[in-house]
């Protein structure tokens, strides 16, 4: 047993290994044990990850900003309807939400003003303007995708309204019992607006598109950021829930025209 007892001590374990130090006395250390390496990543602060996104926006503007301007035709509008209702509508119920061609006015070649736009695609602007006396409707009605650009258009259109009544069709600074208002009490020619306020007034039953002959849609003009006013969601989306709650049906009826400026 003492032998066995020798030996154990005289050999050294795994874990140990003895060293002789400075003063002949040994020295027991324990081996390290090996330690993984893992390849660490850099973290991703809040700073990295907005810098990426800023990049991505700016991206976007750049291919706007390098592809030539193309003025809307029928065609784009069609297509932008038939990939909208693609998806939760049946074959049958596409073929329903297709708009006629027979519907669509001569579009903006972008060579056009607003009001030389009108002046050829509404000849008989005069006629209209004098029959229409109907109250909480308009002749023409303007949609485009911010207040802003409803003024401006306001503006453009001088040379053509003449003398006709105009009415602001937008969120900002009107409430909407104020024009629902005004549209009750009275005649009004031509409406500019943005679609989410229209659309509520039709919903709301302040605004009725019956006696509506022309429909503009603002399609070309791009705002600060070289968007048209489909390349911006809810303007999107609020324009189609739009065309379909009401308009489309009209211009199947053949009562309403639609032009693209």
């Amino acid at each position: 047993p003492d032998a066995l007892d020798d030996e154990a001590i005289e050999k050294p374990s795994e874990e140990t290994a003895i060293h002789k130090g400075p003063d002949s006395k040994p020295v027991t250390k324990k081996r390290k044990q090996p330690t993984e390496c893992f390849l660490s990543q850099p973290e991703e602060t809040p700073g990295s990850t907005l810098k990426a996104k800023k990049r991505k926006k700016k991206k976007i503007s750049d291919v706007l900003e390098k592809s030539p301007p193309k003025p809307g035709v029928p065609e784009d509008l069609q297509n932008l309807l038939s990939q909208h209702f693609g998806t939760k509508c049946s074959v049958i119920e596409i073929e329903e939400l297709k708009l006629p061609d027979s519907s669509f006015l001569p579009a903006n070649d972008l060579t056009h003003s607003f009001s030389s736009y009108l002046k050829e695609i509404c000849p008989k602007w005069a006629k209209f303007r004098k029959n229409h006396e109907e109250k909480k409707s308009v002749v023409m009605l303007v949609i485009c995708s911010s207040a802003l650009r409803s003024l401006e258009l306001i503006k453009s259109m001088t040379a053509f309204k003449g003398d006709c009544r105009v009415l602001k069709l937008f969120a900002k600074h009107i409430k909407i019992k104020e024009q629902m208002n005004m549209l009750e009490k009275g005649v009004f020619h031509i409406g500019v607006g943005t679609p989410g306020r229209i659309k509520a007034l039709v919903e709301q039953d302040g605004l009725c598109l019956n006696s509506t002959k022309y429909i503009i849609l603002d399609w070309n003009w791009r705002d600060q950021k070289l968007r048209r006013m489909m390349d911006i969601p809810e303007i999107k989306k609020e324009t189609i829930d739009l065309l379909e709650m009401r308009i489309i049906k009209l211009c199947r009826e053949g009562s309403v025209k639609l032009g693209l400026f």
